[in-house]
């Protein structure tokens, strides 16, 4: 039986490795992924224009807007003569941000008194408008130490696991789960259909395998494609793109195996339920865009109502970016990612389950 059964796995194999179409799919894909996210997904603001209505002609206020300007976020300042062309300015997404000076700026800060700005961003950019607050708020508060304005409060922040906030370290270690689910699904949720399709189904089901044997025989290829997959852009991203590697390398390895277990039972329950290729394609789409906005990757899942918390907690992608981050920039070991480790075994065992049961009922 065994013979059996690794022969099936060669069959799914040469069927997906053989055709150079699907070949194609499971590699280029990825390696464009890999070099394109990092830099189109990125969470600085760089090369935006900064919006400048100044009221005051003190030499405080053009020292000020010379510092703005020098800033990394913004290659350009644009001065503007009235509150109407400051908010034309940001209405016609001219420029991301907007300071206005008012005229007693100088003289306030001359006699050691607050000297308020207002900062106006485009809503329709809110993240990056917020970002770019924030190196704003950063140009002032050294400003104003400098004059020795007075402050209530001094902040001394410092950012663990990510002390310079780099947006690749957060984008590519998520990025080893994400790019891994598609390739996975596609694999196992395309299988099942493809033997519909060309009504070679029923002679798979009439063969001395039984249903276990067949959904093992499903799964493997897809779960050794999820872990080359998920294996190399690791590999990428601490080589290629320096992110560091502080974890234990086999708990990256027992990572990406159990999301890979619980993506093909979810793949398997695609393919159990479509009747041709296109139904699955269209199954696993269905099944990416919500796991992605529920992972935390878009957004913190502490701001989702309780039931859709509760749907990405029983979410697969969710702990697999917790794990890949945790081993990247945390130093996991296993009893660290047990806690992420443990959902994902659970979610494998029900839809692997789920999945036999949808195969014994085509048998009866």
């Amino acid at each position: 039986m065994l013979k059996r059964l690794l022969a099936l796995i060669r069959k799914e194999l040469q069927i997906v490795l053989g055709n150079p179409k699907s070949r194609g799919m499971l590699i280029m894909p990825v390696v464009l992924q890999v070099i394109l996210f990092p830099f189109a997904a990125t969470m600085e603001v760089r090369h935006a224009t900064l919006a400048v209505y100044n009221q005051d002609a003190g030499p405080a206020s053009v020292e000020l807007i010379q510092r703005m300007g020098r800033a990394a976020a913004f290659d350009r300042v644009r001065l503007v003569h009235s509150e109407p062309e400051l908010r034309a300015t940001l209405e016609g997404q001219d420029a991301l941000l907007g300071v206005a000076i008012p005229a007693d700026f100088s003289r306030r800060l001359l006699v050691g008194e607050t000297a308020p700005l207002q900062v106006i961003l485009d809503g329709r950019r809110s993240n990056s408008g917020q970002i770019a607050t924030g190196y704003v708020t950063q140009v002032v508060s050294a400003y104003a130490v400098e004059r020795g304005a007075p402050a209530a409060t001094t902040l001394d922040v410092r950012n663990i696991y990510n002390p310079n906030l780099h947006s690749m370290w957060h984008v590519l270690p998520s990025l080893v789960a994400i790019i891994t689910t598609i390739g996975c699904l596609f694999v196992t949720a395309l299988s099942v259909a493809r033997e519909r399709e060309e009504g070679t189904f029923d002679q798979l089901l009439v063969s001395p395998l039984t249903p276990l044997y067949i959904m093992i025989g499903k799964a493997v290829p897809g779960i050794l494609i999820a872990l080359a997959q998920g294996l190399f852009i690791a590999g990428a991203a601490a080589w290629g793109f320096r992110v560091p590697f502080t974890g234990d390398p086999l708990v990256l390895v027992a990572g990406i195996l159990c999301y890979g277990m619980a993506l093909a039972g979810i793949g398997l329950f695609i393919s159990s339920i479509c009747m041709t290729q296109q139904q699955a394609f269209f199954g696993v789409f269905a099944f990416m865009s919500p796991a992605v906005l529920l992972s935390g990757y878009v957004g913190p899942i502490e701001n989702m109502p309780l039931a859709l918390r509760i749907l990405a907690w029983s979410n697969p992608l969710t702990h697999t970016i917790l794990i890949m981050k945790g081993v990247f920039l945390k130093g996991f070991g296993f009893q660290q990612a047990w806690p992420d480790l443990w959902p994902l075994l659970a979610v494998a065992v029900c839809t692997l389950s789920i999945a036999l049961t949808m195969f014994r009922r085509h048998i009866a």
